[in-house]
């Protein structure tokens, strides 16, 4: 691993959750905006983080072209799908220029990009540290000898919290199951999920459509699945949230969808929208 991918690694851990906007990540004054979003898509590439992307511009592809050739009721788009791609049909345009509603515009891009139907210009909006990224500097990085010592006392300082709080996690999994009392995580209130609810929502712009992915990720460490689940449904019972399903599956991993809150019929519940 090269030294700026490391540090690249070590300022995510300095981050809550070890996730961030790229713009956030600062890997020194002479290291250009270009080279930083060079050096997350390759970390990306080898599994050690997880980013968001957000499509910039489209464009229409030459299979989107002939599918529009098609006769309207052979044509197998959505009416918003439709919409982008007429909208883009002449000249490259802003995902703004779709006129598709804002809570379905970067899945509904993002789901044609897949299918091959249009052409993007994407930029990393988010990035975190993956499980794979966890377990590489938990467990087998190991500084190349001859290396001049390069990092901070700040970095090498979230490299030895990281590595704390690895430890005490595995500690209280493994005394609790041998039937041995640990410290739990306090439990949180209907309020405080409420509250971290509106704030991920104005902190990541999802314009009170969050999905549920990122609240879990947000309280992974000190709630289980199962209790927020029930949360969600006692504020949903209160009118203080509603919760609905994916529409447009394209646009997220199956990792993200199965986060949802599976239902007997029909997709899971994906969306937070507060009342």
């Amino acid at each position: 691993m090269e030294t700026i991918e490391l540090k690249f690694l070590l300022r995510l851990l300095g981050f809550t959750d070890y996730r961030i906007s790229l713009t956030e990540i600062n890997l020194g004054n002479n290291t250009k905006a270009a080279e930083r979003n060079k050096i997350c898509r390759q970390l990306c590439d080898r599994g050690l983080v997880e980013c968001s992307y957000e499509v910039t511009k489209l464009k229409i592809a030459p299979p989107g072209k002939a599918l529009l050739k098609l006769d309207q009721p052979q044509v197998p788009v959505t009416q918003n799908e439709l919409k982008a791609l007429k909208a883009s049909e002449n000249k490259k345009i802003l995902p703004g220029e779709t006129k598709v509603p804002i809570a379905d515009r970067q899945a509904v891009i993002q789901g044609l990009a897949e299918r091959g139907l249009i052409e993007v210009e994407t930029k990393v909006k988010e990035v975190w540290l993956s499980e794979q990224g966890k377990a590489y500097l938990r467990d087998e990085y190991i500084p190349n000898k001859g290396v001049r010592p390069v990092i901070s006392l700040e970095l090498l300082g979230n490299y030895i919290r990281f590595i704390r709080k690895s430890f005490n996690t595995e500690r209280n999994t493994y005394t609790e199951s041998n039937g041995v009392s640990a410290t739990l995580a306090k439990e949180l209130s209907d309020l405080e999920v409420f509250q971290t609810i509106q704030s991920l929502d104005q902190e990541l712009g999802t314009e009170n459509y969050l999905p549920i992915f990122h609240l879990r990720q947000k309280l992974a460490s000190v709630i289980s699945r199962k209790q927020l689940d029930e949360i969600l449904y006692r504020l949903q019972r209160n009118d203080q949230i509603e919760l609905s399903s994916l529409q447009e599956v394209t646009a997220y991993t199956p990792e993200q969808i199965d986060a949802g809150i599976p239902q007997d019929i029909g997709g899971p519940l994906f969306f937070i929208v507060v009342n």
